[in-house]
């Protein structure tokens, strides 16, 4: 845990000024951009991914890091003012995606590269914001919350996201159960292909497990992925009735780019590290220092503290205005928040020059009995239990 005391935490004023909430409403200013470069052509289409990687990476640079953390044990009705921010993004994104897309039929000064760029545009902004915004509603919300987090998912036609995360990977990280548990030496591209087959394989087997311990089969309607299905199958349609097949191929293309900004992320979050095989299928418990973290304040503001990632694995109930940030003693620390370092980990000699040389630290500070890594590298370690 972290090792404030209490009085090193903000006091309730700090943590309810209007200057400290605002910052993590930037991501409404990103829905209207779509429409913009719809609108505008040229460069402008994309808007979304200026705004959301390069001009936070700027700010990150200028602003620096933030290390104050709120009391963990603060009532959690004190912070509704962050979290609605949440709750309007589905509307908001529904709004931008679908009313880019109907507009497609009157954007004749489009050209083909233009409409790419459009799908990259949205699929930023879709990945970056809206799958993770339905991260913290599938994990914070009740009922309500959990079905704006599936409307979500569903326009990035990755649904299957919320079981393999909450069923898969919160209970196997860091061991060879986990697909997102990047290895050391992966490269993202060969990270990207394994994690496309394996999570949706591992996803469908957790929900099929579940009902089979009710004794009910896989094709039970209380079977999640029916609900997945009918709501892409929507989205999908919807696209088609608006805009045709350009307007399918756009929504189809800003979905490809929104998985892949998702699987970027995770690829970082833990790169290299492993849980501690401790002998008959059994693997250590989840700590702090098996997620890597960022203490860049913009881009914890755009991504609502997701590089907080190592006490969100170790409470993964808590929300995103109340998680903690930690030491390096306690949790492993990137060199740039998440804005650089996907870019760094889409050139595979870069990332590993910058992250391999960190994960030997972390191994010979963390466990300094192992002096053979070959079968934690190659996830060959026993499945868990």
């Amino acid at each position: 845990m972290n090792k404030n005391a209490a009085s090193d935490f903000l006091s309730t004023n700090q943590l309810l000024s209007v200057w400290r909430i605002v910052p993590y409403w930037t991501a409404v200013l990103i829905a209207p951009l779509p429409l913009l470069g719809l609108y505008l052509g040229g460069l402008w289409v994309l808007a979304p991914l200026l705004a959301t990687w390069v001009f936070t990476a700027l700010i990150d640079k200028s602003v620096g890091l933030d290390l104050t953390n709120a009391d963990p044990n603060t009532d959690r009705s004190l912070i509704r003012a962050y979290q609605r921010v949440t709750l309007i993004w589905a509307p908001l994104q529904a709004a931008s995606l679908f009313g880019t897309l109907a507009l497609i039929p009157f954007a004749s000064h489009l050209g083909t590269l233009e409409l790419v760029g459009l799908a990259i545009g949205l699929g930023t902004m879709t990945g970056t914001i809206g799958i993770n915004f339905s991260h913290e509603l599938m994990h914070v919300g009740r009922r309500f919350e959990k079905g704006l987090a599936d409307l979500l998912l569903a326009m990035t036609l990755y649904s299957h996201f919320r079981s393999e995360h909450m069923l898969v990977h919160h209970r196997y990280v860091g061991t060879p159960r986990d697909p997102v548990t990047a290895r050391k030496g992966e490269t993202f591209y060969q990270f990207f292909p394994r994690v496309l087959k394996q999570c949706y394989a591992s996803a469908f087997r957790a929900e099929a497990l579940l009902l089979s311990r009710r004794n009910r089969k896989w094709w039970y309607v209380s079977n999640p992925f029916w609900r997945y299905w009918g709501l892409q199958l929507f989205a999908l349609g919807l696209a088609y009735s608006l805009a045709g097949w350009v307007g399918l191929a756009v929504f189809v293309g800003q979905a490809y780019i929104a998985i892949s900004q998702l699987e970027l992320v995770n690829y970082i979050e833990h790169y290299g590290l492993t849980r501690l095989y401790l002998g008959e299928r059994r693997y250590e418990h989840v700590q702090p220092h098996h997620s890597w973290n960022a203490a860049q304040r913009a881009s914890n503001w755009l991504l609502i503290n997701l590089q907080r990632h190592s006490d969100h694995h170790h409470k993964p109930d808590r929300p995103f205005p109340l998680l903690q940030t930690h030491p390096e003693t306690t949790a492993p620390q990137l060199p740039h928040g998440y804005p650089v370092m996907t870019l760094i980990a889409l050139v595979p000699p870069l990332w590993k020059r910058t992250m391999d040389p960190r994960v030997r630290r972390w191994r010979g500070y963390h466990y300094p009995q192992i002096t053979d890594w070959d079968l934690y590298n190659r996830h060959a370690t026993p499945l868990p239990r």
